[in-house]
């Protein structure tokens, strides 16, 4: 929870298990976390230097032993610095950290951009060998702030489907659409249609078509990859990535006219059918934000009550008026009470 403000989970034990208690001394927090005394001593003392944690009064850590005070013995007690005054500078020196690193990014982006916008190299690069090809692949959909768009055909070869499970999942935690085409042969195999009905369940569009031309993932409508024929690279899975240009507006504008005539598919009790089932029930999740919308809420002052992104918000929402067959929320919150979905 506090690595992204520069604490190590050593230190992050040791802030969290001294926040449950007014004082206490290193020996006492070493018990508490499992930490050696030594280590646990090191890290209080690099906290205090750092302002997060002081030194308790006598009066803060009770009142003093006479055999440790005849003997010198009390140890130290320590107490936390108060985190809206301590955390507040480490926050906002993140907060900078990643605002300068953004206009970096924006101006390496724009540079690359200008100076390659006339090269082929500048629209279209090549990407040659199954590490070199996942790599590629990862980085655009961990990169996709607002949309993928993925037509799926065939086998996967250079990246295994469970290799695209933690991407797929950040993406949905982010808020990011995400829509896909399957060709139906796709479908064939078991462990595949149940690990696409997680997908579904957890918030990916998904529609069916009899064939695809290619496959494909476009993120953000900004860059888009493509397998090779493994003929023309030797046996290697290979891949063209493709930038904005006149190509990718091709490749959107595919997408969007096989999603058009494509046929949605619904989660069933053992994988994905292109009905939805009339017993199928909303998630729990989908309740909570049904629950908020019923009450007067935002879509936004939900998403933060429920720890979520708008676009979550909103993906839920509509899987609930696609599972209720309604148009609006008004609709939707008369289907809900009728369903007894509430």
């Amino acid at each position: 929870m506090l690595q992204a403000l520069g604490l190590g989970p050593a230190e992050e034990a040791i802030y969290t298990a001294l926040l449950a208690r007014p004082t206490a001394s290193a020996q006492d927090l070493a018990r508490q976390t499992g930490l050696d005394k030594a280590e646990s001593m090191r890290i209080l003392l690099d906290l205090a230097a750092r302002g997060l944690v002081a030194v308790a009064t006598e009066v803060e850590s009770g009142a003093l032993d006479s055999a440790d005070c005849e003997a010198g013995l009390r140890p130290a007690h320590y107490r936390l610095t108060p985190p809206s005054v301590a955390l507040a500078p480490l926050l906002v020196e993140q907060r900078n950290a990643l605002h300068q690193a953004e206009t970096a990014f924006s101006m390496l982006t724009e540079q690359y951009r200008s100076t390659a916008a006339h090269t082929a190299g500048g629209v279209v690069e090549v990407v040659v060998g199954v590490e070199q090809v996942a790599h590629r692949f990862h980085q655009l959909q961990r990169g996709a702030q607002r949309e993928l768009l993925v037509f799926l055909v065939g086998a996967p070869i250079a990246v295994p489907r469970e290799d695209t499970d933690t991407s797929e999942s950040s993406a949905l935690d982010r808020g990011v659409d995400f829509r896909v085409v399957a060709d139906k042969n796709y479908l064939d195999s078991h462990d595949v249609v149940r690990d696409v009905r997680a997908a579904v369940t957890a918030g990916v569009e998904l529609r069916l078509v009899d064939s695809l031309p290619l496959k494909m993932v476009v993120s953000d409508r900004e860059r888009a990859m493509v397998p090779l024929d493994m003929a023309d690279s030797g046996g290697e899975p290979s891949a063209i990535v493709v930038h904005r240009s006149g190509l990718l507006t091709a490749l959107v504008h595919l997408f969007e006219k096989e999603w058009a005539q494509a046929r949605p598919m619904y989660t069933s009790a053992t994988g994905v059918r292109e009905e939805p089932a009339t017993d199928q029930q909303p998630t729990e999740e989908e309740l909570e934000v049904l629950a908020l919308l019923l009450a007067g809420i935002s879509d936004r002052r939900a998403a933060s009550q429920l720890g979520l992104s708008i676009r979550t918000v909103e993906r839920r929402i509509r899987r609930l008026m696609d599972l209720a067959g309604v148009e609006s929320r008004l609709q939707l919150g008369w289907h809900a009470a009728r369903a007894g979905w509430l």
